[in-house]
């Protein structure tokens, strides 16, 4: 009788343990599909970053040069107030174009990641995948698909 009531015990904890498997199971379709990207590959890869990278170093050095520029002027003043004067000009005309600069390099840039996102998107929408995560985030599994990111986005 004891083994019977164990028999019986063990049955319904193991119906249990099934029901409650496929019930938290049932939100995940049979045929679910993830895949993963290596995001910076990705944007190290891109030639709008490239392009943008040199852009900036270009600007920068027009930056420096001007830096120096200015600093000429300056010290070849030698009256104390036009000296102070044209300090504050090129110092509020260096802010400006550092400001702009900034502007354009972040809009640029957004304007980049947005297409990267969309190609993500698009890439996984035509290959039937219900969900992409960034490779760092995922330990296992995932179809790893970089490379065909890497081909639509240069």
């Amino acid at each position: 009788m004891k083994n019977l009531g164990m028999v019986t015990l063990g049955l319904a904890a193991f119906v249990i343990g099934m029901t409650v498997n496929n019930f938290a199971m049932s939100d995940v379709p049979p045929s679910y599909r993830v895949a993963v990207v290596d995001v910076s590959k990705v944007v190290g890869s891109s030639a709008q970053v490239k392009a943008l990278k040199q852009e900036q170093q270009a600007k920068a050095t027009e930056i420096v040069k001007y830096v120096e520029k200015a600093r000429k002027d300056v010290a070849a003043v030698t009256d104390e107030k036009k000296k102070k004067a044209l300090e504050d000009k090129y110092s509020k005309e260096l802010l400006s174009k550092r400001d702009k600069l900034e502007k354009e390099y972040t809009t640029k840039l957004s304007a980049i990641d947005k297409n990267i996102s969309a190609t993500i998107e698009a890439q996984a929408k035509a290959k039937n995948y219900n969900i992409v995560l960034a490779k760092g985030v995922v330990l296992y599994g995932g179809d790893d698909i970089t490379a065909d990111i890497i081909k639509v986005v240069k």
